[in-house]
């Protein structure tokens, strides 16, 4: 069980556990007063769209995911949000729905590399159900014209991504993140839009360094980003 600072994430039946990645996104992607619609895809434990739920008071969120749901659904159902939250055991290359404002994913991402004897976590972390082409194949089918989908990966994977993507989605932001000022960057947050409404917003791209270096210490800037969700800070 993970604590927030107004919900709770209960985490046994889920193959892919509570983690910064996940955090970061949630944190990170851009909302707007207007968004109404928010999709979550590969929803897991609930987590993303639970935030986005605190972040958004007035959106509906839904969250879809190959494995069973029964655990988001329960950690919604104990959130002050319960009602604004659903969650549908779907493929997302099958699902099929209104339009949606915003559209975020940690999605799976090791592409080239070996699976691991764990089902449930190569499902989630390899991309064996969802290869990017269908990931943008199936924003560009639920996006708004003017919606944003915002999504976590590591470096590499990122830029494989946006190839993916090109000429069809844009990238609005992007901010690559290090785990301390020695290391390099390790993951990639992107935002990205429909090429014509991107024309209109233009692109930003900075850097954000989660600790100084020292045990247990970090950096203003993601203890800002995260503040409002984490107890600690």
């Amino acid at each position: 069980m993970f604590r927030f600072k107004q919900f709770t994430i209960r985490q046994d039946r889920c193959p892919m556990k509570v983690g910064t990645d996940g955090v970061l996104l949630g944190a990170w992607a851009s909302t707007s007063a207007a968004d109404r619609r928010v999709l979550d895809i590969g929803t897991g434990t609930g987590l993303i769209a639970l935030m986005l739920a605190q972040r958004l008071p007035r959106a509906r969120i839904v969250g879809v995911d190959i494995d069973t749901v029964e655990q988001a659904r329960e950690n919604a159902a104990a959130s002050p949000w319960g009602d604004r939250l659903t969650f549908r055991t779907c493929a997302v290359q099958t699902f099929h729905d209104a339009p949606f404002d915003l559209i975020v994913s940690n999605p799976p991402f090791f592409v080239d590399s070996l699976t691991c004897p764990d089902a449930g976590r190569t499902a989630a972390r390899h991309a064996v159900h969802l290869t990017f082409g269908e990931l943008r194949d199936a924003v560009l089918r639920l996006l708004t014209p003017a919606g944003r989908f915002a999504l976590i990966l590591p470096v590499q994977e990122a830029g494989r991504f946006l190839a993916v993507c090109a000429g069809q989605l844009q990238p609005v932001r992007r901010t690559d993140v290090r785990t301390t000022p020695r290391h390099p960057a390790k993951r990639s947050l992107l935002e990205l839009m429909r090429p014509e409404a991107a024309a209109a917003v233009g692109f930003e791209r900075t850097e954000l360094i989660i600790g100084t270096g020292e045990h247990e210490c970090y950096t203003p800037e993601y203890r800002a980003l995260t503040r409002d969700f984490y107890l600690k800070f």
